[in-house]
């Protein structure tokens, strides 16, 4: 670490109030963090309904949104410059192994943020995709907190080479959704998925109802709580009536 890396380090370890959080920051992202309270609020699941004083629920959702967004992008661009000679629907399936909600969970845990997440006890048992989701968020986080290029850094140098010791592992997802795209764009036909209800569990969950459309026909149908589980379900039911092996 540069001498003056390390007097900035030094002093706004010294200044936070939150020495222990501020430290595992410049651990995991080698920089010094400018608004710790960003990273906060991607390590905290909607599930704890707390408010600003806007009174706007304060959750990971929407940084969410925009780190899912970012990732699928930089991997994208990654993969293209990787594999110069394969045809789109191989690229379409790299990304989608390195993006899949599995994959994003174990990198979360590997990463120690699922230690940082802040949930209800009631979500933990059935939802599977906060780890993932909180990954997604926290590189949304990266992103407004530093801009694109210490993002894209951030990504290539913790996230891709933690993916690689996963594969190493022969870590095998069946990603059904990635399956279905890739025989609709050799074939060149439209596939569409449609949320057509959310429902909620007991303790108030939201619970997504999904069907995915081929030329208009509904083939499958998936339910789970969060949207890409209920995607991956249709998806694997139309798959399993059309007869596609993994």
């Amino acid at each position: 670490m540069p001498f003056y890396d390390k007097l900035r380090y030094g002093i706004k370890l010294l200044l936070s109030k939150d020495k222990e959080f501020y430290s595992f920051l410049y651990g995991l992202t080698g920089f010094c963090p400018r608004d710790v309270e960003i990273y906060k609020t991607a390590l905290r699941h909607s599930s704890l309904n707390r408010r600003n004083g806007e009174v706007k629920i304060v959750n990971n959702e929407r940084l969410e949104y925009l780190g899912d967004a970012l990732l699928n992008a930089i991997v994208s661009d990654v993969v293209y410059h990787a594999n110069p000679v394969a045809d789109e629907g191989r690229l379409t399936r790299l990304r989608s192994q390195m993006v899949c909600r599995a994959t994003l969970n174990e990198l979360a845990e590997k990463l120690g943020l699922t230690s940082h997440l802040r949930h209800s006890v009631t979500l933990q048992s059935h939802n599977c995709s906060m780890g993932g989701n909180a990954l997604e968020a926290f590189i949304g986080a990266v992103y407004l907190d530093r801009g694109y290029s210490d993002c894209r850094k951030f990504i290539c140098r913790r996230v891709l080479p933690e993916y690689d010791a996963l594969k190493s592992r022969t870590m095998v997802t069946k990603d059904y959704k990635s399956l279905l795209i890739e025989w609709s764009q050799k074939r060149h036909v439209k596939i569409e998925y449609v949320l057509e209800q959310t429902t909620y569990d007991n303790h108030k969950n939201p619970i997504f109802h999904t069907a995915v459309f081929i030329n208009d026909e509904r083939m499958g149908f998936g339910v789970g709580y969060s949207k890409r589980e209920s995607q991956q379900l249709a998806s694997k039911n139309a798959a399993t009536k059309m007869s596609l092996a993994m």
